[in-house]
């Protein structure tokens, strides 16, 4: 028997890191988005003798977008193969983070972990009263009625937050419709906010049915699959530049670090 054993297949489970905010890449300032990870989640998908492909997801969310062109990948690679999705949550999957979460066939996090957040939102800045008191004159020239919408150095239109409005209405109801053609009656109908972006603790949250079940995911792995399970990780490589290359990304570096911060904030990470 021990010898047969040489020669038997040893399992293996693909991981990918689904980490920070969901964004195209902007300069230097890289977001978690499909081009950055489409070569890893391909290649996930193509270890011999795979028995699972496990999610490991910590992100506060960010774009809509990238959010369901990611999970509709995963979903594609995952049907295509045969080869079941797991989701580990670990601090937060929060917004497009838990869109991504419902990509897996079945979604495991911590007591503690923060799930949900199904909304849109949008945020900015209105500078029309500063640059009045500072004596500075807004010059805006344009052709078409729309092109200086939501101008955060002019006033508030009413017609602006109305279409802004209808835009992420329309946004939301794409979210919902994802989470529950994945989720489906696993979801509490008597549990009025799930869909408000409202958010809860792990504990809550496989109450209401947003998640599966609670682990760690190389114990989970383990548990499934044997001790001998095949782990490997699959991320993107971080490229290295120059010195000056360096300096003048600096302050993009920067700026990215604190929208994230300010991003999983709100969940009080």
């Amino acid at each position: 028997m021990g010898f047969f054993s040489i020669f038997r297949k040893s399992k293996s489970v693909s991981v990918i890191p689904l980490n920070g905010v969901i964004a195209p890449n902007m300069g230097r300032r890289k977001g978690l988005n499909l081009n950055e990870i489409d070569k890893n989640i391909e290649q996930a998908f193509s270890v011999k003798n795979l028995k699972a492909v496990a999610l490991q997801i910590n992100s506060p969310g960010g774009s809509p977008v990238q959010s369901e062109m990611i999970a509709n990948r995963i979903r594609e690679l995952s049907d295509k193969n045969n080869v079941p999705v797991l989701a580990f949550v670990e601090d937060v999957a929060a917004s497009g983070g838990y869109w991504l979460a419902c990509a897996a066939d079945e979604i495991i996090a911590s007591k503690a972990s923060i799930i949900g957040s199904i909304g849109v939102v949008s945020s900015g800045f209105g500078f029309n009263k500063a640059i009045e008191k500072i004596g500075i004159d807004r010059r805006l020239y344009t052709s078409g009625d729309n092109k200086a919408i939501l101008d955060p150095f002019l006033p508030e239109n009413p017609d602006d937050i109305k279409r802004l409005k209808a835009i992420q209405s329309q946004l939301h109801v794409q979210f919902i419709n994802f989470v529950k053609s994945r989720r489906g009656s696993k979801i509490k109908d008597d549990n009025k906010d799930v869909f408000t972006g409202a958010f809860w603790s792990g504990e809550k949250s496989i109450e209401i049915g947003l998640i599966d079940s609670f682990g760690e995911m190389k114990s989970v792995l383990k548990e499934r699959f044997g001790n001998q399970v095949k782990i490997k990780e699959f991320t993107p490589k971080k490229k290295l530049f120059g010195f000056s290359s360096l300096l003048s990304g600096a302050l993009d570096i920067l700026i990215q670090k604190v929208d994230e911060k300010s991003l999983f904030k709100r969940f009080g990470l």
